[in-house]
Protein backbone atom coordinates (compact mmCIF):
# COMPACT_ATOMS: atom_id res chain seq x y z
CA UNK A 1 0.00 0.00 0.00
CA UNK A 2 1.43 3.56 -1.01
CA UNK A 3 0.15 7.02 0.74
CA UNK A 4 -0.52 9.69 -1.37
CA UNK A 5 0.59 12.73 -1.19
CA UNK A 6 -2.70 15.43 -1.37
CA UNK A 7 -3.15 18.86 -0.60
CA UNK A 8 -6.07 18.59 1.09
CA UNK A 9 -5.53 18.09 4.62
CA UNK A 10 -9.20 17.24 5.36
CA UNK A 11 -8.68 13.63 3.35
CA UNK A 12 -5.96 10.80 3.27
CA UNK A 13 -5.22 8.54 0.43
CA UNK A 14 -3.70 4.92 0.10
CA UNK A 15 -3.44 3.10 -3.06
CA UNK A 16 -2.80 -0.99 -3.68
CA UNK A 17 -1.54 -1.91 -7.06
CA UNK A 18 -4.42 -5.29 -7.62
CA UNK A 19 -2.63 -5.61 -11.21
CA UNK A 20 -1.41 -3.87 -13.79
CA UNK A 21 -5.06 -2.06 -15.10
CA UNK A 22 -6.74 -2.02 -11.49
CA UNK A 23 -6.09 0.24 -8.60
CA UNK A 24 -7.45 0.12 -4.96
CA UNK A 25 -8.06 3.73 -3.51
CA UNK A 26 -8.50 3.63 0.44
CA UNK A 27 -10.01 7.28 0.95
CA UNK A 28 -10.37 8.44 4.55
CA UNK A 29 -12.46 11.94 5.33
CA UNK A 30 -11.57 13.58 8.21
CA UNK A 31 -14.64 13.61 11.02
CA UNK A 32 -14.90 17.26 10.69
CA UNK A 33 -16.07 17.28 7.30
CA UNK A 34 -18.34 14.23 8.17
CA UNK A 35 -19.97 16.47 10.92
CA UNK A 36 -19.89 19.74 8.20
CA UNK A 37 -21.74 17.39 5.85
CA UNK A 38 -24.17 15.95 8.51
CA UNK A 39 -25.08 19.51 9.77
CA UNK A 40 -25.44 20.51 6.11
CA UNK A 41 -28.10 18.10 5.32
CA UNK A 42 -29.51 18.21 8.48
CA UNK A 43 -30.18 22.01 8.10
CA UNK A 44 -31.38 21.54 4.44
CA UNK A 45 -34.06 18.79 5.43
CA UNK A 46 -35.03 20.76 8.81
CA UNK A 47 -35.87 23.69 6.85
CA UNK A 48 -38.73 22.01 4.64
CA UNK A 49 -39.46 18.89 6.74
CA UNK A 50 -43.60 18.48 7.83
CA UNK A 51 -43.74 17.09 11.73
CA UNK A 52 -46.89 17.01 13.70
CA UNK A 53 -46.60 19.40 16.83
CA UNK A 54 -43.58 21.73 15.23
CA UNK A 55 -43.59 24.51 12.96
CA UNK A 56 -41.97 24.37 9.69
CA UNK A 57 -37.96 25.42 10.08
CA UNK A 58 -38.64 24.88 14.01
CA UNK A 59 -37.90 20.93 14.43
CA UNK A 60 -35.62 19.84 16.63
CA UNK A 61 -32.22 18.23 15.16
CA UNK A 62 -32.62 15.36 17.08
CA UNK A 63 -36.22 14.62 15.78
CA UNK A 64 -34.63 15.43 12.43
CA UNK A 65 -32.04 12.61 12.90
CA UNK A 66 -34.60 10.49 14.19
CA UNK A 67 -36.98 10.77 11.77
CA UNK A 68 -34.81 10.90 8.33
CA UNK A 69 -31.94 8.53 10.06
CA UNK A 70 -31.59 6.03 7.09
CA UNK A 71 -31.94 8.44 4.81
CA UNK A 72 -29.51 10.71 6.12
CA UNK A 73 -26.56 8.56 5.97
CA UNK A 74 -27.32 7.09 2.54
CA UNK A 75 -27.51 11.32 1.50
CA UNK A 76 -24.39 12.04 3.37
CA UNK A 77 -22.52 9.00 1.79
CA UNK A 78 -23.47 9.88 -1.22
CA UNK A 79 -22.57 13.67 -0.70
CA UNK A 80 -19.03 12.58 1.02
CA UNK A 81 -17.68 10.13 -1.98
CA UNK A 82 -19.03 12.83 -4.50
CA UNK A 83 -16.92 15.49 -3.43
CA UNK A 84 -13.73 13.75 -2.88
CA UNK A 85 -13.69 10.62 -4.91
CA UNK A 86 -12.42 12.98 -8.31
CA UNK A 87 -9.51 14.75 -6.02
CA UNK A 88 -8.60 11.19 -4.63
CA UNK A 89 -8.19 9.82 -8.33
CA UNK A 90 -6.68 12.94 -9.25
CA UNK A 91 -3.96 12.94 -6.77
CA UNK A 92 -3.38 9.36 -7.40
CA UNK A 93 -2.85 10.38 -10.66
CA UNK A 94 -5.05 7.92 -12.00
CA UNK A 95 -7.12 8.24 -15.46
CA UNK A 96 -10.34 5.51 -15.15
CA UNK A 97 -11.98 3.73 -18.33
CA UNK A 98 -14.77 2.85 -16.47
CA UNK A 99 -17.03 4.46 -13.72
CA UNK A 100 -15.07 3.52 -10.40
CA UNK A 101 -16.55 0.39 -7.95
CA UNK A 102 -17.36 2.24 -4.51
CA UNK A 103 -17.16 0.02 -1.17
CA UNK A 104 -18.57 1.41 1.84
CA UNK A 105 -18.98 1.81 5.53
CA UNK A 106 -21.73 3.56 6.70
CA UNK A 107 -20.99 7.26 8.17
CA UNK A 108 -21.22 8.16 11.37
CA UNK A 109 -21.67 11.71 13.02
CA UNK A 110 -17.81 12.16 15.16
CA UNK A 111 -16.04 9.77 13.23
CA UNK A 112 -13.62 9.55 10.32
CA UNK A 113 -15.59 8.32 6.72
CA UNK A 114 -13.83 5.14 4.98
CA UNK A 115 -14.38 3.76 1.73
CA UNK A 116 -12.77 2.24 -1.37
CA UNK A 117 -12.48 2.91 -4.86
CA UNK A 118 -11.67 0.42 -7.31
CA UNK A 119 -10.22 2.10 -10.12
CA UNK A 120 -9.48 0.39 -13.91
CA UNK A 121 -6.98 2.37 -15.71
CA UNK A 122 -5.78 1.84 -19.09
CA UNK A 123 -2.91 -0.79 -19.77
CA UNK A 124 0.53 0.78 -20.30
CA UNK A 125 1.40 -0.29 -23.46
CA UNK A 126 4.72 -0.38 -25.31
CA UNK A 127 4.21 -0.42 -29.46
CA UNK A 128 6.50 -2.76 -31.63
CA UNK A 129 8.61 -1.36 -34.10
CA UNK A 130 5.55 -0.66 -36.65
CA UNK A 131 7.93 -1.06 -39.52
CA UNK A 132 8.44 -4.55 -38.37
CA UNK A 133 4.73 -5.58 -38.66
CA UNK A 134 3.93 -7.27 -42.28
CA UNK A 135 0.11 -7.65 -43.42
CA UNK A 136 -1.39 -8.89 -46.87
CA UNK A 137 -3.13 -6.87 -49.60
CA UNK A 138 -5.89 -9.05 -52.03
CA UNK A 139 -5.38 -8.03 -55.49
CA UNK A 140 -8.74 -6.09 -56.26
CA UNK A 141 -8.58 -7.10 -60.32
CA UNK A 142 -12.00 -7.47 -62.07
CA UNK A 143 -11.66 -10.40 -64.33
CA UNK A 144 -14.19 -10.68 -67.42
CA UNK A 145 -15.50 -14.00 -65.57
CA UNK A 146 -16.72 -12.30 -62.85
CA UNK A 147 -18.52 -9.68 -64.57
CA UNK A 148 -20.11 -12.35 -67.15
CA UNK A 149 -21.35 -14.38 -63.71
CA UNK A 150 -22.70 -10.68 -62.42
CA UNK A 151 -24.32 -10.25 -65.66
CA UNK A 152 -25.82 -13.76 -65.94
CA UNK A 153 -27.42 -13.23 -62.32
CA UNK A 154 -28.99 -10.19 -63.29
CA UNK A 155 -30.15 -11.84 -66.15
CA UNK A 156 -31.31 -14.59 -64.04
CA UNK A 157 -33.37 -11.82 -62.15
CA UNK A 158 -35.12 -10.62 -65.03
CA UNK A 159 -36.48 -14.32 -66.40
CA UNK A 160 -40.18 -14.69 -66.86
CA UNK A 161 -42.10 -17.14 -66.52
CA UNK A 162 -43.99 -18.16 -69.74
CA UNK A 163 -47.02 -20.62 -69.23
CA UNK A 164 -46.40 -24.05 -70.72
CA UNK A 165 -48.71 -25.78 -74.09
CA UNK A 166 -50.70 -28.57 -71.64
CA UNK A 167 -49.06 -31.48 -72.87
CA UNK A 168 -46.15 -30.49 -71.46
CA UNK A 169 -44.72 -32.57 -68.86
CA UNK A 170 -43.01 -31.22 -65.46
CA UNK A 171 -39.75 -31.44 -65.09
CA UNK A 172 -36.99 -29.88 -62.24
CA UNK A 173 -37.02 -26.27 -62.82
CA UNK A 174 -40.78 -25.94 -64.14
CA UNK A 175 -42.88 -23.54 -61.76
CA UNK A 176 -46.43 -24.77 -61.09
CA UNK A 177 -49.29 -24.00 -59.97
CA UNK A 178 -51.07 -26.09 -57.36
CA UNK A 179 -53.74 -26.85 -54.98
CA UNK A 180 -53.44 -29.13 -52.49
CA UNK A 181 -54.83 -30.73 -49.05
CA UNK A 182 -53.14 -32.27 -46.67
CA UNK A 183 -54.22 -35.41 -44.83
CA UNK A 184 -52.78 -37.60 -41.67
CA UNK A 185 -54.92 -40.44 -40.88
CA UNK A 186 -57.57 -39.19 -43.38
CA UNK A 187 -58.01 -36.15 -41.35
CA UNK A 188 -57.27 -32.87 -42.70
CA UNK A 189 -54.77 -30.96 -40.85
CA UNK A 190 -53.79 -27.50 -39.64
CA UNK A 191 -51.70 -26.16 -42.19
CA UNK A 192 -52.01 -28.55 -44.64
CA UNK A 193 -54.29 -26.48 -47.26
CA UNK A 194 -53.39 -23.85 -50.21
CA UNK A 195 -54.67 -22.71 -53.19
CA UNK A 196 -52.89 -21.26 -56.23
CA UNK A 197 -49.66 -22.01 -54.97
CA UNK A 198 -46.62 -21.28 -57.35
CA UNK A 199 -43.81 -23.86 -56.62
CA UNK A 200 -40.74 -24.31 -58.85
CA UNK A 201 -39.33 -27.53 -58.97
CA UNK A 202 -35.87 -28.70 -57.49
CA UNK A 203 -36.20 -25.23 -54.63
CA UNK A 204 -36.98 -27.31 -51.73
CA UNK A 205 -39.41 -25.26 -50.79
CA UNK A 206 -41.73 -28.50 -49.64
CA UNK A 207 -40.60 -31.37 -47.35
CA UNK A 208 -38.84 -34.70 -49.13
CA UNK A 209 -40.92 -36.37 -51.37
CA UNK A 210 -43.29 -33.77 -52.05
CA UNK A 211 -42.05 -31.81 -55.31
CA UNK A 212 -40.11 -34.96 -56.47
CA UNK A 213 -44.18 -36.50 -56.93
CA UNK A 214 -44.98 -34.15 -59.06
CA UNK A 215 -42.09 -34.06 -61.80
CA UNK A 216 -43.84 -35.57 -65.08
CA UNK A 217 -47.26 -34.29 -64.45
CA UNK A 218 -49.10 -32.20 -66.50
CA UNK A 219 -51.74 -29.18 -66.53
CA UNK A 220 -54.95 -30.96 -65.18
CA UNK A 221 -53.28 -33.88 -63.25
CA UNK A 222 -54.83 -34.88 -59.74
CA UNK A 223 -52.39 -36.92 -58.08
CA UNK A 224 -52.06 -38.06 -54.15
CA UNK A 225 -48.46 -37.13 -52.96
CA UNK A 226 -47.09 -39.59 -49.86
CA UNK A 227 -44.66 -37.97 -47.49
CA UNK A 228 -43.38 -38.04 -44.11
CA UNK A 229 -42.70 -34.96 -41.93
CA UNK A 230 -38.79 -34.69 -41.02
CA UNK A 231 -38.21 -35.53 -37.11
CA UNK A 232 -37.16 -32.11 -36.24
CA UNK A 233 -39.82 -30.73 -38.09
CA UNK A 234 -40.72 -26.92 -36.68
CA UNK A 235 -44.35 -28.06 -35.80
CA UNK A 236 -43.69 -31.18 -33.03
CA UNK A 237 -47.30 -31.99 -33.66
CA UNK A 238 -46.62 -32.93 -37.26
CA UNK A 239 -42.92 -34.34 -36.57
CA UNK A 240 -42.32 -37.88 -38.03
CA UNK A 241 -45.86 -38.75 -39.36
CA UNK A 242 -46.58 -40.07 -43.23
CA UNK A 243 -49.21 -37.74 -44.97
CA UNK A 244 -50.71 -37.79 -48.43
CA UNK A 245 -51.51 -34.79 -49.87
CA UNK A 246 -54.37 -34.71 -52.80
CA UNK A 247 -52.48 -31.97 -55.60
CA UNK A 248 -53.91 -30.67 -58.33
CA UNK A 249 -51.87 -28.98 -61.13
CA UNK A 250 -53.42 -26.08 -62.59
CA UNK A 251 -50.43 -24.46 -64.61
CA UNK A 252 -47.06 -25.21 -65.73
CA UNK A 253 -44.69 -22.40 -66.72
CA UNK A 254 -40.98 -22.45 -68.00
CA UNK A 255 -38.33 -19.63 -67.36
CA UNK A 256 -37.43 -17.84 -70.42
CA UNK A 257 -34.06 -15.81 -69.87
CA UNK A 258 -33.90 -12.11 -71.95
CA UNK A 259 -31.56 -11.98 -74.46
CA UNK A 260 -27.84 -10.38 -73.14
CA UNK A 261 -28.78 -7.17 -75.89
CA UNK A 262 -29.73 -3.63 -75.27
CA UNK A 263 -32.86 -4.09 -74.80
CA UNK A 264 -32.31 -5.74 -71.94
CA UNK A 265 -29.88 -3.13 -70.76
CA UNK A 266 -32.69 -0.78 -70.87
CA UNK A 267 -35.04 -2.70 -69.24
CA UNK A 268 -32.75 -2.38 -66.00
CA UNK A 269 -33.08 1.58 -65.75
CA UNK A 270 -30.80 3.99 -66.69
CA UNK A 271 -28.75 2.23 -69.04
CA UNK A 272 -28.53 3.08 -73.21
CA UNK A 273 -26.53 -0.22 -73.70
CA UNK A 274 -25.27 -3.94 -72.67
CA UNK A 275 -21.88 -2.06 -72.04
CA UNK A 276 -23.54 0.48 -70.02
CA UNK A 277 -24.56 -2.20 -67.60
CA UNK A 278 -21.03 -4.43 -68.25
CA UNK A 279 -19.17 -0.95 -67.22
CA UNK A 280 -21.36 -0.61 -64.06
CA UNK A 281 -20.93 -4.19 -63.20
CA UNK A 282 -17.30 -3.81 -63.29
CA UNK A 283 -17.10 -0.77 -61.17
CA UNK A 284 -19.36 -2.19 -58.09
CA UNK A 285 -16.99 -4.91 -58.23
CA UNK A 286 -14.14 -3.01 -57.91
CA UNK A 287 -15.40 -1.26 -55.22
CA UNK A 288 -16.38 -4.58 -53.50
CA UNK A 289 -13.23 -6.14 -53.81
CA UNK A 290 -11.21 -3.04 -52.62
CA UNK A 291 -13.62 -2.61 -49.52
CA UNK A 292 -12.71 -6.25 -48.82
CA UNK A 293 -9.02 -5.61 -49.95
CA UNK A 294 -8.74 -3.37 -47.25
CA UNK A 295 -10.14 -5.29 -44.40
CA UNK A 296 -7.74 -8.50 -45.06
CA UNK A 297 -5.47 -5.77 -45.31
CA UNK A 298 -6.29 -3.91 -41.74
CA UNK A 299 -7.47 -7.60 -40.51
CA UNK A 300 -3.68 -9.05 -40.73
CA UNK A 301 -1.92 -5.83 -39.76
CA UNK A 302 -4.10 -5.65 -36.43
CA UNK A 303 -3.43 -9.44 -35.90
CA UNK A 304 0.27 -9.13 -36.08
CA UNK A 305 0.73 -6.08 -34.12
CA UNK A 306 -2.00 -8.11 -31.55
CA UNK A 307 0.60 -10.94 -31.69
CA UNK A 308 3.77 -8.51 -31.07
CA UNK A 309 2.00 -6.95 -27.85
CA UNK A 310 1.58 -8.06 -24.51
CA UNK A 311 -0.57 -6.42 -21.73
CA UNK A 312 -3.53 -7.30 -19.12
CA UNK A 313 -6.93 -5.25 -20.32
CA UNK A 314 -9.32 -4.00 -17.87
CA UNK A 315 -12.36 -6.96 -16.77
CA UNK A 316 -15.23 -4.40 -16.89
CA UNK A 317 -14.04 -2.89 -20.56
CA UNK A 318 -14.25 -6.66 -21.54
CA UNK A 319 -17.37 -7.20 -20.21
CA UNK A 320 -19.35 -3.94 -21.51
CA UNK A 321 -17.30 -4.87 -24.80
CA UNK A 322 -19.32 -7.93 -24.55
CA UNK A 323 -22.60 -6.67 -23.39
CA UNK A 324 -22.37 -4.45 -26.56
CA UNK A 325 -21.97 -7.47 -28.69
CA UNK A 326 -24.71 -9.37 -27.12
CA UNK A 327 -27.17 -6.65 -27.57
CA UNK A 328 -26.60 -6.32 -31.22
CA UNK A 329 -26.79 -9.88 -31.30
CA UNK A 330 -30.04 -9.80 -30.30
CA UNK A 331 -31.48 -7.04 -32.54
CA UNK A 332 -30.14 -9.27 -35.81
CA UNK A 333 -31.78 -12.17 -34.63
CA UNK A 334 -35.15 -10.72 -33.13
CA UNK A 335 -38.39 -12.00 -34.81
CA UNK A 336 -35.60 -14.93 -36.54
CA UNK A 337 -36.21 -17.32 -33.93
CA UNK A 338 -38.75 -18.09 -30.68
CA UNK A 339 -38.00 -16.35 -27.61
CA UNK A 340 -36.57 -19.88 -26.05
CA UNK A 341 -34.62 -20.51 -29.02
CA UNK A 342 -32.96 -16.65 -29.13
CA UNK A 343 -32.28 -16.51 -25.65
CA UNK A 344 -30.88 -20.24 -26.01
CA UNK A 345 -28.59 -18.32 -28.30
CA UNK A 346 -27.36 -15.67 -26.57
CA UNK A 347 -26.77 -17.77 -23.24
CA UNK A 348 -24.24 -19.45 -25.61
CA UNK A 349 -22.24 -16.31 -26.72
CA UNK A 350 -22.55 -15.20 -23.58
CA UNK A 351 -20.63 -17.89 -22.47
CA UNK A 352 -17.96 -18.27 -25.43
CA UNK A 353 -17.79 -14.54 -26.47
CA UNK A 354 -15.28 -13.78 -24.09
CA UNK A 355 -12.63 -14.16 -26.27
CA UNK A 356 -13.49 -12.18 -28.92
CA UNK A 357 -14.52 -9.37 -26.96
CA UNK A 358 -11.38 -9.19 -24.99
CA UNK A 359 -9.84 -9.04 -28.31
CA UNK A 360 -11.89 -6.42 -29.71
CA UNK A 361 -10.82 -4.25 -26.54
CA UNK A 362 -6.76 -5.11 -26.76
CA UNK A 363 -7.18 -3.75 -30.63
CA UNK A 364 -9.33 -0.43 -29.66
CA UNK A 365 -6.41 -0.05 -26.71
CA UNK A 366 -3.94 -0.54 -29.89
CA UNK A 367 -4.82 2.07 -32.10
CA UNK A 368 -5.57 4.49 -29.53
CA UNK A 369 -2.02 3.95 -28.45
CA UNK A 370 -0.99 4.66 -32.04
CA UNK A 371 -3.26 7.32 -32.68
CA UNK A 372 -1.75 9.25 -29.25
CA UNK A 373 2.20 8.72 -30.25
CA UNK A 374 1.01 9.55 -33.67
CA UNK A 375 -0.91 12.92 -32.02
CA UNK A 376 -3.29 11.71 -34.66
CA UNK A 377 -6.94 13.60 -34.27
CA UNK A 378 -9.92 14.33 -36.24
CA UNK A 379 -10.30 18.06 -37.15
CA UNK A 380 -13.57 19.60 -37.26
CA UNK A 381 -13.93 19.47 -41.29
CA UNK A 382 -13.42 15.81 -41.21
CA UNK A 383 -16.60 15.17 -38.41
CA UNK A 384 -18.47 17.76 -40.88
CA UNK A 385 -17.79 15.89 -43.70
CA UNK A 386 -18.61 12.28 -42.24
CA UNK A 387 -22.15 13.67 -41.24
CA UNK A 388 -22.75 14.66 -44.28
CA UNK A 389 -21.92 11.32 -45.88
CA UNK A 390 -24.02 9.37 -42.94
CA UNK A 391 -26.67 12.04 -44.40
CA UNK A 392 -26.55 11.29 -47.75
CA UNK A 393 -26.60 7.88 -46.94
CA UNK A 394 -29.72 8.04 -44.54
CA UNK A 395 -31.26 10.56 -46.62
CA UNK A 396 -32.05 13.05 -44.38
CA UNK A 397 -31.06 17.19 -44.02
CA UNK A 398 -27.32 17.43 -43.21
CA UNK A 399 -28.00 19.93 -40.65
CA UNK A 400 -30.67 18.01 -38.77
CA UNK A 401 -27.68 15.16 -39.25
CA UNK A 402 -25.89 16.91 -37.11
CA UNK A 403 -28.71 18.32 -34.59
CA UNK A 404 -29.19 14.75 -33.85
CA UNK A 405 -25.57 14.07 -33.45
CA UNK A 406 -25.23 17.00 -30.78
CA UNK A 407 -28.19 15.88 -29.05
CA UNK A 408 -27.23 12.27 -28.63
CA UNK A 409 -23.85 12.62 -28.01
CA UNK A 410 -22.34 11.35 -31.62
CA UNK A 411 -19.67 13.33 -32.08
CA UNK A 412 -17.66 11.80 -29.86
CA UNK A 413 -18.02 8.19 -31.00
CA UNK A 414 -17.97 9.45 -34.79
CA UNK A 415 -14.26 11.82 -33.39
CA UNK A 416 -13.33 8.13 -32.61
CA UNK A 417 -14.04 6.21 -35.42
CA UNK A 418 -12.26 8.38 -37.68
CA UNK A 419 -8.87 8.69 -35.48
CA UNK A 420 -9.18 5.17 -35.64
CA UNK A 421 -8.80 4.93 -39.52
CA UNK A 422 -6.11 7.23 -39.17
CA UNK A 423 -4.16 5.04 -36.92
CA UNK A 424 -4.69 1.87 -39.09
CA UNK A 425 -3.32 4.24 -42.47
CA UNK A 426 -0.72 4.92 -39.79
CA UNK A 427 0.16 1.90 -39.76
CA UNK A 428 -0.24 0.98 -43.28
CA UNK A 429 2.52 3.35 -44.29
CA UNK A 430 4.75 1.88 -42.14
CA UNK A 431 4.41 -1.54 -42.17
CA UNK A 432 5.50 -4.25 -44.96
CA UNK A 433 2.67 -5.16 -46.63
CA UNK A 434 2.78 -8.48 -49.14
CA UNK A 435 0.74 -8.33 -52.54
CA UNK A 436 -1.32 -11.59 -53.09
CA UNK A 437 -3.69 -12.63 -55.68
CA UNK A 438 -7.52 -12.39 -53.98
CA UNK A 439 -7.72 -16.23 -53.86
CA UNK A 440 -4.94 -16.62 -52.12
CA UNK A 441 -5.02 -17.15 -47.90
CA UNK A 442 -1.41 -16.35 -46.94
Amino acid sequence: MAEVETDRSDIQIDVIEISPVVRELTIEVDARRVDAAYAQVVKRLRKTAQVKGFRPGKVPLRVIKQIYAGALGEEIEHSLVQSTLADAVKSAELEPVVEPQIEVEPPVEGETFRYKARIEVRPEIKLPDLEALSGIRPSVDVGEDAVLTELESLREREAQWIEEAPEVVAEIGHQLTIDFVGRIDGIDFEGGRGEGVELELGSGRMIPGFEEQLVGAVSGDERDLEVAFPDEYGNPELAGKSAVFAASVTAIRRRELPELDDDFAKDLGDFETLDEVRDKIRKNLQERLQRSSDETLHRSLLDDLVTRTSFEVPPTMVERQLESQIKQFERQLQGRFSESELRARVSQMREEGWDDARRRVREALLLQTVAEQAELEASDEEISARLEEMATGQGVDPKMMREMAEGQGWLDAISAELVDSKAVAHLVERAEIKDVEASEDA
